[in-house]
């Protein structure tokens, strides 16, 4: 991409998503449409003779929204254009975009990849099925002068854009990970599928847990069934849609919902707050101050992130010890016992 090239993506993003595409691409003259809908004929409004991708995440983080990737799929390859997936929160445990028709795939491996947020990494998957040589992708059919002429679509196929990605992009940026980093992620995906069983299961129970308490105002989990995805989760997500979701705390007395949110967090004992998720430790954190505080108020509305909303990273501990652990610090938080 360059300057004057466009992107239409979901509103309902990752924080830090949102930042790279709103500011950090914006000052190289890329712009980005929010798409505030899930509806696929919203996001083929958006887009332009500039478009360049579309973008969505499988399971967005923290509103716990589905992605319709068949439906975006065919509204992005009806425009000549990729679809990409961020599907880092689902893993390829739970689901594997590109065999719904997604063309890129994106995984943030230091969540569920590696398991135990210990190691910084990412994973980028292609399908190698789409036509780079449309005429809209000049810098993947152009010869490249740095490497003596060749055009990445026209001399390696399939294979051209991880080639461009590991010639081009790791050269000059040098997104390299160490042979620890490397040995640690690999370890992880060793026992993704045994630890992806035992959090969707402790999300499930937690969830239902969560969503019978009196003290707690909402919550969305998209395994439940009164979420507005829970039919497109098992569409997509027969085994279940991941373990890190949502939740709200109702305000107590002359606490507010956020201020009550905040009193939980530092209430917990066994989960941990932290930033990260996918950890094999239970995990909560407060987006809307942290991992999304650089959002305005209309973003946050945008992205699905309230004031008040708690995400939760449900981990591997025995299920009755997390739902010890939420029930007193709810009781904290709220100031009564659960009924």
């Amino acid at each position: 991409m360059g300057s004057g090239d466009h992107v239409v993506a979901s509103s309902h993003l990752y924080g830090g998503t949102v930042t790279q595409l709103d500011v950090t691409m914006r000052r190289f003259g890329v712009e980005t449409t929010f798409v505030k809908s899930d509806k696929a004929e919203d996001f083929a409004a958006a887009i332009t003779d500039k478009t360049k991708f579309v973008y969505a995440e499988m399971i967005s983080n923290p509103s716990s929204q589905i992605g319709d990737i068949e439906a975006l799929a065919k509204v992005a390859h009806d425009a000549g254009l990729p679809l990409i997936i961020d599907s880092t929160v689902a893993t390829p445990y739970l689901v594997r975009p590109i065999e719904h028709g997604a063309d890129i795939v994106l995984h943030s491996a230091t969540k569920f990849l590696g398991g135990h947020g210990t190691t910084l990494g990412g994973v980028i998957v292609e399908s190698g099925k789409f036509n780079w040589g449309n005429g809209k992708f000049p810098t993947m059919t152009d010869p490249v002068a740095s490497y003596g002429g060749v055009s990445w679509w026209e001399n390696f196929g399939e294979f051209g854009f991880l080639t461009k990605l590991r010639s081009e992009q790791l050269r000059d940026i040098g997104a390299t990970l160490s042979p620890m980093s490397a040995f640690l992620l690999v370890q992880g995906v060793e026992t993704l599928a045994q630890r992806m069983r035992e959090h969707v299961a402790n999300a499930k129970v937690v969830s239902e847990w969560l969503d019978s308490d009196s003290r707690v105002e909402w919550v969305k989990y998209a395994g439940l069934a009164n979420h507005p995805h829970n039919a497109r989760a098992k569409k997509y997500l027969p085994e279940g849609p991941g373990s890190v979701f949502s939740f709200g705390v109702k305000s107590a007395g002359e606490l507010s919902g956020r201020e009550a949110g905040e009193k939980f967090i530092n209430s917990v004992q066994l989960a941990s707050h932290l930033a990260n998720i996918g950890d094999v430790r239970t995990l909560v954190i407060h987006p809307a101050s942290t991992t999304h505080r650089q959002l305005t108020d209309d973003q946050l509305i945008e992205a699905g992130v309230p004031q008040d909303l708690i995400r939760i990273s449900v981990g591997l501990e025995d299920v009755k010890d997390i739902l010890w652990d939420l029930d007193q610090a709810l009781t904290v938080a709220s100031g009564r016992s659960r009924s």
